[in-house]
């Protein structure tokens, strides 16, 4: 059995650990620190029930303390037996009476922001001219990557979501084969995405991605969804509406012909054996079962978490199993006439997908 000193010792390390790993957030994936008016609402109501249990736990530890101390057999005597209190109106009101005006303390502002961040109304608001007020963006999640279409604008790309700053961003979810959950943990709560409906939220982002030192917002699957549930990651970059118009105007206009040889070579070998299922046109309807690539260059990672350089992209080409199990690319050798693909057709398509980029 652990002696006293021992407990105590446990208790003060495990104290101080706490306040250690309570500074380890950071700012692009931590739900403590708020990065839009979604986020500060949850957290402000995270603080608020902190604050109501912190109140339960001082009051009744003093309540703990002061009837051992007063009550110890050393003070009073072996026979003693407290004053009796059962039947006493005023007790029983005050320990009723005190439960429900917590509950009201927290249900109030709970209730009042349900109600407001399920508020989609203005989703399909439109000015004179039949043009959306808001953006919208249609989420799609699959195993194991996202896919985000900009309808009115007519643009579509996958695992790294723009959006631009100081607005509302309204998103409809939609899950292509089991259960996700939608979850950028700086900038509000998780909402889930199911296969037979569409769920609707709106999140808002107050700060550029650039000024951040990943230069991304994260996020997460937060549904156990197969083997690679861990690793089904997509990043958000936010920009100002000047830049994401931009960025828009960029992405619905045609992608140019690699000028590079080896990316040339690249883009041959991709039209032999990816094309079925990726695209790299961001304009126009959905085509391919895969990722659109049509911003792969201009992303921060491969396949959502490895790092974005070409040796990783080979690695990734080559054998995609085993750094996501259960994904749905299939390996080389099923694309590619039973063959796997040589270093030359692999430095070829590395440098073709890198040189896909519309930012500058």
């Amino acid at each position: 059995m652990m002696k006293g000193p021992k407990k105590w010792r446990l208790f003060a390390l495990m104290t101080a650990l706490l306040v250690f790993l309570s500074g380890c957030g950071r700012e692009e994936i931590s739900t403590l620190i708020p990065a839009g008016k979604v986020a500060q609402d949850q957290f402000n109501l995270l603080i608020l029930s902190s604050i109501v249990m912190l109140f339960v736990i001082i009051v009744v530890t003093i309540i703990y303390v002061l009837a051992i101390v007063k009550f110890r057999r050393s003070k009073v005597g072996e026979d003693m037996i407290p004053e009796q209190v059962e039947g006493s109106a005023r007790l029983e009101f005050i320990w009723t009476a005190i439960p429900i005006v917590l509950l009201l303390i927290l249900a109030v502002p709970t209730v009042y922001s349900t109600f407001d961040l399920a508020d989609v109304t203005a989703m399909d608001a439109q000015d004179e001219e039949g043009v959306a007020e808001n953006l919208t963006v249609n989420v799609t999640g699959k195993l194991y990557w996202w896919e985000f279409e900009y309808p009115e604008q007519e643009i579509r790309t996958a695992q790294e979501l723009v959006v631009p700053t100081g607005e509302r961003v309204y998103f409809n979810l939609i899950a292509a084969d089991v259960k996700h959950s939608f979850w950028i943990p700086s900038v509000g709560g998780k909402l889930d995405v199911n296969p037979e409906n569409v769920n609707t939220f709106y999140l808002e982002f107050d700060k550029e991605s650039s000024e951040l030192e990943e230069g991304v917002y994260f996020g997460k699957c937060a549904e156990l969804c197969g083997p690679s549930h861990a690793l089904m990651d997509f990043k958000v970059k936010t920009l100002n509406r000047e830049n994401f118009d931009a960025w828009v105007a960029a992405m619905q206009e045609e992608q140019e012909a690699p000028s590079e040889a080896l990316a040339q070579e690249g883009q041959e070998v991709f039209e032999q054996s990816c094309i079925a299922c990726h695209a790299t046109n961001a304009a126009g309807a959905a085509t391919g079962v895969g990722p659109n690539l049509a911003t792969f260059g201009d992303r921060t990672t491969i396949a959502g978490f490895m790092e974005h350089d070409e040796e990783t992209l080979k690695n990734w080409i080559a054998d995609p199993q085993q750094y996501k199990p259960g994904n749905l690319m299939p390996n080389p050798e099923e694309i590619n006439n039973g063959e796997a693909f040589s270093d030359q057709e692999l430095d070829a398509l590395a440098a073709y997908l890198m040189s896909l980029k519309i930012e500058e």
